[in-house]
């Protein structure tokens, strides 16, 4: 890719628009619920190229990989350890069909689905072992950047970003889920998560999904103090909530999305983007408040 790192830009105080949810945009197109996403980057890669260039259309600067659950411990799990290698690498290759040069390709990476000893028995020294798997795969493949999200255990986090960065030399970024409150389901705080990230190396520390945009902000409250590095602010849309016909609703609108982004930026944000219940038309929105 031509364009200079993300994390120089980001370092300058620059604000990125990140792109939105993508296991609920491909579930709108079909994709059967509890299937792995990652298998439609081979079996409907049109899809998964749809969803990438209606980002791209709506601003994006950054086109999220369709590999978050693409860790060996996932795709064991779902039958599809053999597919391990090529489902990344065409993850990778669909994100940069459409970004072109024109936006960064990250390498979504998300927690192995396990605990780690004591509480459960996955070794350190296994995930590491695991993340360092995929982690070559995908930057061998042209990613851009390491986007980690959605941990809830600050110490799976941190095996994560020492692999990453023992591995490759691309930015490494990582996203924490956290409550209004401010702690993960594991009771890490805000606070703690980013120093914890910093300290194993990460270049970028935020908070994503978890519960809407208040948590955010109860998030990077916490981490403005605590880290120097750039944040990070990917909320989904509120609380999912049944709605007529079984229908998923959420709670919060793209206009409100959009509001709530000019806070993020204030308290540091620097990547912003969207998670669950997010389509392109929140993250319109959110390009047209901070670029406008």
């Amino acid at each position: 890719m031509s364009r200079e790192s993300i994390l120089d830009v980001l370092k300058r105080g620059e604000v990125v628009i990140a792109d939105g949810a993508f296991g609920t945009m491909l579930q709108a197109q079909g994709l059967p619920p509890g299937t792995l996403p990652e298998v439609w980057n081979a079996e409907h890669p049109d899809a998964v190229l749809a969803v990438h260039n209606a980002y791209f259309a709506a601003g994006a600067q950054v086109m999220t990989a369709n590999t978050l659950g693409g860790n060996r411990f996932r795709m064991v799990e779902a039958g599809l350890q053999d597919c391990l290698a090529e489902l990344n690498r065409q993850g990778i290759a669909l994100a940069r069909q459409a970004a072109g040069d024109q936006a960064w390709v990250a390498a979504d990476i998300g927690p192995t689905g396990k605990l780690l000893e004591p509480y459960g028995d996955l070794s350190i020294a296994d995930a590491e072992t695991a993340y360092a798997e995929q982690i070559e795969i995908v930057a061998e493949a042209g990613a851009d950047l390491i986007l980690m999200e959605t941990y809830i255990d600050i110490e799976e986090a941190c095996c994560a970003i020492r692999a990453a960065k023992s591995h490759c030399r691309l930015p490494v970024f990582c996203s924490f889920a956290f409550n209004t409150k401010g702690r993960t389901m594991m009771g890490g705080r805000a606070a703690d998560a980013a120093r914890r990230a910093e300290e194993a190396g990460a270049d970028a520390v935020g908070a994503n999904c978890g519960e809407g945009p208040q948590a955010i902000l109860s998030a990077l409250t916490a981490m403005k103090d605590a880290t120097t590095l750039p944040l990070i602010a990917q909320s989904n849309a509120g609380i999912p909530q049944l709605g007529e016909g079984s229908k998923t609703v959420w709670d919060v609108t793209s206009e409100q999305m959009a509001e709530y982004a000019h806070q993020f930026v204030a308290l540091g944000a620097r990547l912003v983007g969207g998670c669950c219940g997010t389509n392109p038309q929140f993250i319109a929105a959110i390009v047209a408040a901070l670029k406008g």
